[in-house]
């Protein structure tokens, strides 16, 4: 059947220009290529990395859906200011992670987190299904088994918090999940890569889905306000001291 599948050389064509993407993203991410810098021809790039134009073409094609390059004929290739990139982009946050991160977006992934999540539990704690509850229970159940210095105790991380967002019933902030989600994951990793986690959060967890549980929406903002508060001082542990 035609298209059915693909073949070895295409697997391997797709994995080169996201491999691509993801160096090209990295460097700009960590400042080798700023706004405003003008990249080299499409023919000079993919002759220098040894790729094919067209696995160059596409990685170029991804971070222009990222916001991070606008690409016109004559004009170049270039990067673009980063008040243009899609910073929540899932991919993004995992090329951020990758090496170190800006201390001063991780204060702003909390501070995102800080106004979204304090008022999704609030939702959730009026909105929640007993199914929905069960899903949260079972997340933290995981958390517990695994820990999360794992990838399925971070794992199971994510699904706590989607869980809450799914809860609201509101499409605007579950849509939300997949970069919530990541920067969980994400900032979580960060923290114990260089240490033990300082503390178990698994507690902070148990008494937001607690409140939700009980139909407390005061009780469940409180819960993840503190929760939040808690691991943003964590992260100021694993950050560099400025300066």
């Amino acid at each position: 059947m035609a298209g059915a599948h693909r073949t070895g050389n295409e697997e391997g064509a797709l994995r080169i220009h996201q491999a691509i993407a993801r160096d090209l993203g990295t460097a700009i991410l960590m400042g080798r290529h700023r706004p405003g810098d003008l990249f080299e021809g499409e023919i000079e790039a993919a002759e220098r990395l040894g790729v094919s134009r067209t696995a160059y073409r596409e990685a170029v094609r991804i971070l222009v859906a990222k916001g991070m390059l606008e690409s016109r004929p004559k004009a170049g290739t270039r990067v673009l200011p980063r008040s243009r990139w899609n910073v929540l982009d899932p991919e993004m946050l995992a090329w951020m992670f990758a090496g170190e991160p800006d201390p001063a977006f991780i204060r702003d992934l909390f501070e995102l987190r800080g106004v979204i999540e304090p008022a999704a539990a609030e939702f959730a704690a009026r909105r929640r299904t007993e199914d929905q509850i069960a899903t949260m229970q079972r997340a933290l159940e995981e958390m517990e088994r695994h820990g999360l210095s794992t990838p399925a105790g971070r794992l199971a991380d994510q699904q706590f918090h989607n869980a809450i967002l799914a809860a609201t019933h509101n499409d605007a902030l579950a849509a939300l999940a997949s970069s919530v989600g990541a920067a969980v994951g994400w900032t979580t990793m960060f923290k114990q890569r260089k240490q033990k986690a300082p503390r178990d959060p698994l507690p902070d967890h148990q008494a937001v889905c607690r409140a939700i549980a009980a139909s407390d929406a005061a009780a469940a903002r409180d819960a993840m306000m503190e929760l939040l508060r808690l691991a943003l001082a964590d992260m100021d542990l694993a950050l560099p001291e400025p300066g």
